[in-house]
């Protein structure tokens, strides 16, 4: 299931018009089993610059295996951009994109037959139930006996942990529920390809564990392309990623082999306001925080930077500020995973 906006409206959930009702009975329905090992998105070559001459997407390619897969990179990065052409809601300019044997950006009824998509962004209608709602896209998906729909609404609300809630109007939720609610409706029909863009802001810490444990039992048997600006979502839940930034690539591969070869490359050191700007012009400074009121600062280098500074454990939020600044990935020396 699929979301599109309305023109001329606040943004609603509501079925893509090209998604059509199927037949669960019907054996030519173009499902492809999930656990075959050609079932993975690949993209190759897209770009996709918009009128006013921003260059979203140059040259993304990418190849996608069952599992969970981040996507991280800066807002604006073109990672809404890249879910939104792969959901079908947008054109590339050039390019392909495969899910198994499905041409993505030609055969898109096919592919919305067995997407999954949720926005950064959507609105719901206000004065319906999440139960009355849900029902409703159940059977536009293809659900048409009211009992097996009837269950099948039950423990995707259940799952989402909306049950106790079902029969309130979706006018009354609060952010973090309608971001659940949003993640209901796009399960329906256990599709193999799942597309989710930003998924835990406005989570609180409790949802968001929730939420990814969600996503990490549907990772299991489908591709689900988690596209987000959080290091901690992509830490914790996925086996494969990649950082872009301006539309571009710049690392892919395994999170935990990427900070494998930062081993023995990150530096920290507790610095005054005043050092901080030295060493920011001496040193390949990629991130500082604040601790307790004073500035720590974590260093890439090769070998010991200076006095004072000791050896730290990499962790992803490395590998990510690293790539950022230029030491590894395409605008440095690639990791090689």
């Amino acid at each position: 299931m699929i979301f599109e906006t309305i023109k001329g409206s606040d943004p609603l959930i509501r079925p893509f018009q090209g998604v059509r009702a199927l037949d669960p009975s019907n054996s030519n329905s173009n499902d492809s089993d999930p656990s075959d090992s050609t079932m993975e998105l690949q993209i190759r070559g897209i770009s996709k610059t918009y009128s006013n001459g921003v260059q979203a997407l140059k040259d993304v390619t990418l190849t996608i295996p069952v599992g969970m897969y981040g996507l991280l990179g800066p807002n604006g990065a073109g990672k809404s951009t890249l879910m939104r052409i792969l959901a079908t809601l947008q054109e590339a300019d050039s390019g392909s994109a495969a899910l198994g044997a499905i041409d993505v950006l030609r055969q898109k009824d096919d592919v919305r037959r067995t997407l999954g998509y949720l926005p950064q962004e959507f609105g719901v209608y206000p004065n319906v139930s999440a139960e009355s709602l849900l029902d409703h896209f159940a059977l536009l998906k293809g659900i048409g006996e009211r009992g097996a729909r009837k269950d099948v609404v039950e423990a995707l609300l259940h799952q989402v942990n909306l049950w106790d809630v079902r029969k309130q109007k979706l006018g009354g939720y609060s952010g973090g529920m309608r971001q659940r609610f949003g993640v209901a409706v796009a399960l329906l029909g256990s599709p193999t390809l799942m597309i989710v863009d930003e998924p835990t802001a406005g989570l609180d810490p409790a949802e968001r564990v929730r939420f990814l444990n969600l996503l990490s039992e549907l990772g299991e048997n489908s591709v689900v392309l988690l596209s987000t600006h959080i290091v901690d979502d992509v830490s914790e839940l996925c086996t494969r990623m990649a950082i872009i930034d301006r539309g571009e690539i710049l690392l892919e591969g395994e999170p935990l082999g990427a900070v494998a070869e930062l081993r023995g490359r990150i530096w920290r050191r507790v610095v005054s306001k005043q050092e901080l700007g030295t060493l920011e012009l001496e040193l390949a400074v990629i991130s500082t925080k604040l601790l307790a009121g004073r500035t720590v600062v974590r260093v890439y280098s090769d070998g010991i930077p200076g006095s004072g500074f000791e050896p730290a454990e990499p962790d992803l939020e490395d590998v990510y500020f690293s790539t950022m600044a230029g030491q590894i990935g395409r605008r440095g020396t690639a990791v090689q995973s």
